[in-house]
């Protein structure tokens, strides 16, 4: 999800939810306590040069149970972050304590923020040493014999 769309999704909304990948809400007395530009430079196992740039969103639950953050609120810091920042309109990662500081995806539905899973990968699976998926055979196919070289294991 990019910057503007949390924009124009907070212009509908009163109050904030953001919702965990398990469908437990973040409870509702969250801070936001940094929006930044994360820039990364970096070589991939195949020695490709590559860079990323996202907007991070970080998440964190205190014990100011009374505290809430109303969407024009949130909605002026996210102004106040791209007027000090110059903050491009990049998509937004959201970091959120569970038993580590995960790092998520956002999508809105619903009326909610929802944190997706991330996943990590191979940049170049080519170069490394990266198996190809093993093709698929049905047993019912295979010979009585299991042979070097004929595919069945």
């Amino acid at each position: 999800m990019k910057l503007s769309e949390i924009k124009s999704a907070l212009a509908g909304l009163k109050e904030v939810t953001f919702v965990e990948p398990s469908g437990k809400l973040v409870p509702a007395h969250f801070h936001v306590t940094e929006i930044g530009a994360v820039h990364k430079h970096f070589i991939d196992c195949g020695g490709t040069e590559r860079k990323e740039s996202v907007i991070s969103l970080q998440l964190w639950t205190a014990d100011d149970f009374d505290h809430r953050l109303g969407a024009q609120r949130f909605a002026e810091i996210i102004a106040k972050s791209e007027e000090v920042l110059q903050l491009e309109d990049l998509d937004v990662e959201v970091e959120y304590q569970g038993e580590t500081i995960g790092k998520y995806g956002l999508e809105f539905r619903n009326g909610a923020f929802y944190l997706t899973p991330s996943q990590t990968a191979c940049l170049a699976p080519d170069q490394c040493g990266v198996p190809a998926s093993k093709p698929k055979v049905k047993l019912s196919e295979l010979q009585n014999s299991c042979a070097p070289g004929s595919g069945c294991c």
